[in-house]
């Protein structure tokens, strides 16, 4: 029996979306303390095991522990002896849907998946090939937003259950087949424990604490778990004054009874006033010891960040962001066009978009611009050039193939930009950046084609550079070893690539490499022996990653 994970909002594999995420052979990793969840399990595996169930679905408001309850589910020795299959699948506000449909697929019946047409032959497909099959299956869809996505998600076949979480119980078929849960928020009991654990390490009030103060502290948290982790965190090895303001801050929240209430986000926006300048939780992570780094959000954390983003008029907001995605610029942003922009960051979420899609905006101030979008062309937003300012740009395609981008040389003139990161686009060609490209210090491609063929590189300032899934990449211009500024090199998953450049010796400030799932190189060459800053070699390809403890080259 195999589990698998697969984020639809962010994957590197081509089939799904977002920072993130792909498919795994192991569920999510589980929290580090579950509260009592026997009562829900029990109720949700007595609702699954009926034999006329299809379908259950499991709703309460964000944040309430849906997703806990879910993985919890499919790691029960029960559900794991009953099904042969359970698939574990993160279907988020905008998902690519084809790509959902593909992973389905490969992961129930362990073969190369059909070239699909779109998602309604997908769907057909499958169902078809379903009715033909008999292993016990489960799938659980979680976060589910809209009752048309799930329908394009939904099958019936013999021995084939699917669980669905979601916030809107209505999304749900109402017939016969079907089942809904609504998952209830903590007892008191329950609530106090979680806190506890989160605020100060131990599920119980430390005997140096203010009890009376914690409690009240917890109880404006009003069971939901979301809210006491954030806060509880928030608070951890704070003075008792700042647990004083906490409280203060909590009284005036509203109830967090209605779906989706104001009164969760000033909830949690307590958590954002306990830090400070620079972040209470920040830390420093050493590549030596993490070959692979990540993080996830909960959708409620991302909602807050819009709630708080949306307070000032969106002229003046200072984080201006399209939440979900539109077909094209929302009406709203209309009010954009032609006028001057404050916002520091920008974050749009399209379909396709042609040249005179955009509307003309002032982004002078903008230093972060964020493009996602789904479509098989894009062209990049003309008012792009006018943003001197602008030092972060990521493009990103969610879609399930590679899309054609166009617009390029709308880069030439941003002179400011310091780090790109492109996502599964194609390029004949680079136009030649010039100054742009010198003044870059880190820029990532992943799943591009054309984007290697560059002749700009030499004597650039770029100080990290990342290529992974770059499917037509043969092997790397030899111009790309004359960066001397090079700290940082990442090459993964370019299967076409057999060796590396002779002259890879001249990049003497380099001090991390990274070569991962290269089937096609066999070996290093003599000349990497020069790199004498080089710290740490990860040669996973060649069989073998090492380095010493005090990050010295073995």
């Amino acid at each position: 029996m195999d589990i698998f994970n697969f984020k639809a909002v962010c994957s590197r594999t081509g089939k799904g979306e977002a920072y993130q995420y792909s498919f795994h052979n192991t569920l999510p990793v589980k929290s580090m303390f579950y509260v009592r969840l026997g009562k829900s399990i029990g109720d949700l595996k007595e609702l699954l095991f009926q034999s006329d169930a299809s379908i259950v679905g499991v709703h309460c408001m964000g944040g309430g522990g849906k997703t806990s309850l879910a993985l919890t589910l499919c790691d029960d020795p029960n559900i794991k002896g009953c099904f042969r299959n359970i698939v574990f699948i993160i279907v988020s506000q905008s998902p690519n849907l084809k790509g959902i449909l593909e992973t389905i697929w490969e992961k129930i019946f362990r073969r190369n998946v059909p070239e699909f047409q779109n998602v309604e032959d997908a769907h057909i497909q499958l169902q078809q090939r379903l009715l033909k099959q008999s292993k016990p299956t489960l799938v659980v869809l979680d976060d589910v937003w809209s009752r048309a996505n799930l329908e394009k998600l939904l099958f019936e076949a013999r021995e084939y259950k699917t669980l669905v979480t979601t916030r809107d119980g209505s999304i749900i078929p109402r017939n016969p087949y079907t089942r809904l849960y609504q998952l209830p928020l903590l007892n008191k009991e329950d609530a106090l424990s979680l806190f506890c654990l989160s605020a100060f390490g131990q599920t119980s009030i430390p005997s140096t604490t203010d009890a009376n103060l914690v409690i009240e502290v917890q109880e404006e948290c009003k069971g939901l778990p979301l809210a006491l982790k954030v806060v509880g965190s928030s608070l951890y090895g704070e003075p008792h004054v700042a647990w004083e303001n906490a409280k203060k801050i909590l009284s005036l929240g509203e109830s967090l009874s209605s779906y989706h209430s104001e009164g969760v986000f000033r909830c949690l926006e307590t958590s954002i006033d306990c830090l400070d300048d620079v972040g209470r939780t920040q830390a420093t992570i050493s590549y030596r010891c993490a070959p692979e780094l990540s993080f996830s959000q909960h959708d409620v954390m991302r909602d807050l960040a819009l709630y708080l983003g949306c307070q000032d008029s969106i002229v003046h907001r200072k984080r201006l962001l399209m939440p979900r995605k539109e077909h094209c610029l929302s009406e709203e942003w209309e009010l954009l066009r032609d006028r001057q922009v404050n916002a520091q960051i920008v974050s749009i979420h399209t379909g396709s978009m042609a040249e005179n899609d955009w509307y003309e905006m002032n982004l002078s101030k903008t230093e972060a611009l964020v493009l996602h979008f789904s479509a098989s062309e894009y062209f990049l937003p003309p008012f792009l050039k006018t943003m001197k300012k602008l030092k972060i740009l990521i493009v990103c395609n969610l879609g399930s193939e590679r899309s054609t981008i166009k617009g390029l040389d709308a880069l030439s003139s941003l002179t400011q930009l310091r780090s790109v990161l492109l996502e599964r686009l194609v390029a004949p060609t680079i136009p030649k950046q010039g100054k742009v490209i010198q003044n870059l210090d880190k820029l990532s491609l992943s799943l591009c084609e054309g984007f290697v063929k560059m002749s700009t590189f030499n004597d650039t300032n770029l100080q990290e550079f990342n290529l992974d899934h770059c499917s037509d990449l043969e092997e790397l211009p030899l111009a790309m070893c004359h960066m001397p500024s090079s700290q940082s090199w990442s090459l993964t998953n370019c299967h076409l690539v057999e060796k590396l450049p002779y002259n890879i010796g001249n990049m003497s400030f380099l001090r991390m490499f990274r070569l991962l799932a290269l089937p096609g190189l066999k070996e290093l060459l003599v000349s990497i022996g020069k790199l004498e800053q080089l710290e740490f070699l990860d040669k996973a390809s060649l069989g073998e990653t090492f380095c010493n403890p005090e990050g010295n080259l073995l």
